[in-house]
């Protein structure tokens, strides 16, 4: 069975559940909770496994706080054996308006603390992310309140429709690889 780690970058704690810097971890709540899927605690994160026509997608949310991330992406890299190019990455990127999809194959960290780890720990620019827009509409100086804020009550309306985009996405980089994916679902 192929194997693919999907990593959904986030903060832990309660405080962080609800804010535009965890969509990584909403999106994989979001699947574990239509695949009735349930995440346990393991090293490094809380993990679930999604089978999906014989390909087992392992479900990762890191507990290590976004600027640590790569520690626990290598760690299961490793410990389960998947190569750089099944892995995704589930991030927010202010570059991009809300809810823009940008789906890429390698890249620079734009600026965002838990690639720049990856990448760090990884020493290499070269794996699947997926980006969510999550727009730059905050005053400057303000930026780190906009990132760890909660979702305004307009964008609250359209995630469940993004949320349901985002299961399709990560379904189809498992099962119709990374280019069929970029081409089908790149600015959506």
């Amino acid at each position: 069975m192929k194997k693919y780690l999907i990593v959904g970058l986030g903060n832990i704690g309660v405080e962080y559940i609800n804010t535009r810097h965890n969509i990584g971890f909403k999106i994989l709540d979001y699947i574990a909770q239509k695949e009735n899927l349930s995440f346990d605690t393991v090293k490094l994160g809380t993990l679930t496994e999604y089978n999906i026509k014989g390909r087992k997608l392992l479900l990762l949310k890191p507990n290590t706080y976004m600027n640590l991330s790569g520690k626990a992406v290598q760690y299961w890299m490793e410990k389960e054996n998947i190569a750089k190019e099944n892995v995704l990455i589930i991030t927010d990127d202010l570059n991009l308006p809300f809810g823009t999809i940008r789906i890429k194959s390698k890249g620079s960290d734009g600026g965002h603390n838990g690639l720049k780890n990856i990448q760090l720990i990884l020493n290499s620019t070269e794996y699947p992310r997926f980006r969510f827009g999550i727009s730059d509409e905050f005053k400057k100086g303000q930026q780190v309140d906009y990132v760890l804020g909660e979702w305004n009550d307009t964008e609250k309306e359209k995630l469940t429709e993004r949320y349901q985009l985002a299961k399709e996405i990560v379904e189809s980089f498992a099962l119709a690889g990374l280019q069929n994916t970029m081409n089908n679902y790149n600015g959506k």
